[in-house]
């Protein structure tokens, strides 16, 4: 399956080549936008759930254009395959079948919480169609969750209002994924801004920077007795219900069950959350704008 998924990507590739030098001759098709949502993905049915309800977000915001989705993992596009789900493209793909459907104009979005390893490879993957003789006229990229230092109060702001009113002596952990790559930096730029409103509120992630082993002493001298448990991510999918709620001695509750203090996870997606999803929204309502701002 995965062989033929990389046949037809080549195959549709090289359709559009072929069909460049009639293009560059008076391409008279009318214009047609669409919209590529992509995602890191998920095939837990509480993930599908988060990416549902974003998707039914940005057809109520735009009316009438065409929204699809792409997976920038493999391992998910593979479970998605073996589920039998309709098209679990990747964004290669996804933008291949829009050109060779006709459409000529079209806004990505990532839904990815930080410019990390998965949005740098999207960032190339737009760049690379954007320069080669395609039937894309325009196409354009919105920005994840957390890019701009603009971006961070937005979102420290957006996360704790999601979170209520919370009992004394307990905190909220927000969950990123974490990576080796630069866009970590995201992580302890949205600590500082959480601290700013809330002095209990932190980030923790599972393979970067702060980790829960930096944050554990925080709470000791926050004298916290119990902590909300919060993914950072779009869906609240296998890290979520595992390193961060599970009942392994590794994952964050047991450990901090193992220091005395309470958690509560909180298993709901980015995604689904609505003052975070108004956040992802507009950074798509600025691809569009300048998707029709473009030549």
């Amino acid at each position: 399956m995965r062989r033929l998924s990389r046949f037809l990507v080549l195959l549709l590739l090289l359709q559009l080549v072929l069909a460049a030098p009639a293009m560059a001759h008076g391409d008279s098709r009318p214009d047609k936008e669409a919209i590529l949502l992509v995602a890191f993905g998920s095939s837990m049915p509480e993930g599908q759930k988060a990416l549902k309800s974003f998707d039914a977000l940005a057809r109520k915001a735009f009316p009438g254009v065409e929204v699809r989705w792409a997976w920038t993992s493999r391992i998910i596009r593979d479970k998605l395959t073996a589920a039998k789900t309709p098209h679990p493209d990747s964004p290669v793909l996804a933008l291949a079948r829009l050109a060779e459907d006709g459409y000529t104009r079209v806004a990505v979005q990532s839904l990815h919480s930080i410019p990390g390893e998965e949005f740098s490879d999207l960032e190339e993957t737009v760049r690379r169609f954007d320069g080669m003789p395609k039937g894309l006229r325009a196409i354009t990229l919105g920005r994840p969750l957390l890019a701009l230092p603009a971006d961070l109060p937005l979102a420290a702001k957006a996360l704790l209002e999601a979170q209520g009113q919370r009992k004394p002596g307990e905190a909220v952990i927000f969950m990123g994924h974490g990576t080796a790559h630069t866009g970590n930096a995201m992580y302890p730029a949205l600590q500082y801004h959480l601290w700013m409103l809330d002095k209990d509120a932190f980030v923790a992630t599972v393979e970067g920077a702060p980790s829960l082993d930096e944050v554990l002493p925080l709470l000791q001298r926050n004298s916290i007795r119990s902590a909300r448990l919060v993914p950072l991510m779009a869906v609240a999918g296998d890290h979520a219900h595992n390193d961060m709620a599970g009942k392994e001695e590794d994952s964050f509750a047991s450990r901090l069950k193992a220091q005395g203090i309470a958690s509560t996870p909180v298993l709901q997606g980015l995604a689904e959350t609505p003052a975070i999803a108004a956040l992802w929204l507009e950074h798509l309502r600025d691809a569009v704008q300048e998707l029709k701002e473009m030549k």
